[in-house]
């Protein structure tokens, strides 16, 4: 834990002394200037996290040092020591910023307490500073993965939607990462610092929805035991993203046009209106303009939230985009997990790429979290992933079986890929028998080891294998070569 550093400045030296003493005894770093001129060299060497100065100084006021270290440390939190009866400077000091301000003579409780509260609130802003550095990077635009040309469309659209208000709707199945492009408009537009609410329209109870949505007053309702924000003015001045907007009930459609035609809504049990400046994002996987058409959902709203549309394509239609994501997901749980999984041999690459991801990047996300905290070697083996993807892959599902090959008049049919496709597979079911000893899986396919190297090498199954020791590779020359 850091320990806080104080300034203390003040032209008496019996004031720096009993504050050093004081400062130093409650475990702080302490720093003494004699004045406004010999604290700024200091400053200027080093920083303080708390400024404790007299007002009244010779060569520069209190005031003024005040003025000049906020020009050089927007952020710097500083305390005033004013003389008995001088409130009114103190109270002109905290107008330009000063936290608070102390009187002399000192009593020393006080003071510990108002230094504790500035030091607490100096804390706060570093950590929420801190916290808004973290959301801009996290929804940055280089963290929406993916090169294939329908993400470089989104990657277009968002830079250019980002500095607009104009409502967005986010269309996709689930998880094609609708909310992540949501986020990514906000914290990269001039509202990230300002809320980003979301609500999703399909969890909550169609009774209560009102209620979260606008607020409620005290006893408007049973339960209502005080009176309570709803989400839209929780959100005032910033972003509400309304998540599964085509479960919303008509009801609320109606109270929802309302209040993006207007700006103004009623909390339950209220006459007064509540006015909010707040953009809307929405996000869906169903078909809009259809539900429109069977009267789901209404026109007019629709209209109103579809002004700019995103679409978020499915993982199979960019496939090219799995590889990147893979190995950015395994290298994110390899450290929030603290194992030491390095890669994805290129097998188990290819049952990935192989397979239609139903669920999209959300499912591939937790395949590959779930494969990590498993996994015991350093690599991601074909066997590693569910058995799921297994069944579906080609390499491990296809089975040549001339019998029943169709062979084109016209076109005929590639002999070659056919057979590698079937040395192929047999191969990486051999290497997985045999926990990847090449000897042992060159022994199950009655073929020589020089031979079973060369097919290795031959397919990429390298990150299959591990290396036979040298009594292995002499052994193994007694195997009978084919």
């Amino acid at each position: 834990m850091n320990v806080a550093r104080i300034l203390i400045v003040d032209d008496e030296e019996s004031i720096r002394e009993f504050f050093e003493i004081m400062l130093k005894r409650e475990g702080y770093q302490v720093l003494t200037a004699g004045n406004g001129v010999e604290a700024l060299e200091i400053l200027k060497k080093q920083s303080a996290d708390l400024i404790i100065s007299d007002i009244q100084m010779p060569e520069m006021s209190g005031l003024e040092l005040l003025s000049k270290v906020k020009e050089m440390d927007p952020e710097a939190v500083q305390i005033m020591i004013t003389a008995f009866g001088s409130t009114e400077t103190a109270v002109e000091a905290m107008k330009l910023g000063a936290y608070d301000y102390v009187s002399k003579p000192f009593k020393i409780d006080e003071v510990k307490i108002i230094i504790r509260q500035a030091l607490e609130k100096r804390d706060l802003k570093l950590e929420n500073a801190q916290l808004k550095k973290e959301l801009g990077t996290k929804y940055a635009f280089d963290n929406i993965i993916g090169g294939a040309p329908p993400m470089m469309r989104i990657y277009e659209m968002v830079k250019r939607v980002a500095n607009t208000k104009s409502s967005v709707l986010i269309t996709g199945e689930s998880g094609t990462g609708k909310e992540l492009i949501a986020r990514a408009i906000h914290y990269n537009g001039p509202l990230k610092d300002r809320p980003f609410v979301t609500v999703n329209c399909g969890a909550i109870p169609e009774n209560l929805m009102e209620s979260e949505m606008f607020g409620h007053k005290k006893g408007s309702f049973t339960g209502a035991i005080a009176d309570k924000k709803g989400l839209f003015e929780v959100a005032n001045g910033g972003t509400i993203f309304l998540d599964e907007l085509g479960e919303l009930p008509l009801t609320m459609q109606v109270k929802l046009l309302r209040v993006i035609q207007e700006g103004t809504f009623k909390r339950v049990g209220s006459t007064e209106d509540i006015t909010v400046d707040v953009r809307v994002v929405s996000a869906t996987n169903r078909n809009l303009e259809n539900d429109v058409k069977t009267g789901k959902f209404r026109e007019d709203l629709f209209y109103r939230l579809n002004v700019i549309q995103i679409h978020c394509p499915p993982l199979r239609e960019r496939k090219e985009d799995i590889q990147m994501l893979a190995n950015h997901f395994l290298e994110k749980f390899s450290k929030s997990l603290g194992v030491n999984v390095k890669k994805i041999s290129e097998t188990a690459m290819e049952i990935l790429k192989g397979y239609h991801f139903p669920g999209n990047v959300r499912e591939l996300e937790n395949i590959v979290e779930r494969t990590v905290a498993l996994e015991p070697g350093p690599a991601i083996l074909p066997e590693s992933w569910p058995r799921h993807l297994a069944d579906h892959s080609p390499q491990t599902s296809d089975r040549l079986d001339a019998h029943n090959i169709e062979i084109d008049q016209e076109k005929g049919i590639n002999l070659e890929a056919l057979v590698a496709d079937f040395e192929r597979a047999l191969l990486t079911k051999a290497l997985e028998r045999t926990s990847g000893v090449k000897k042992k899986a060159a022994r199950l396919l009655n073929i020589s080891f020089r031979s079973m190297r060369y097919r290795v090498d031959k397919f990429g199954l390298g990150a299959l294998s591990v290396d036979d020791d040298e009594d292995d590779v002499i052994e193994s020359a007694a195997i009978r070569n084919n």
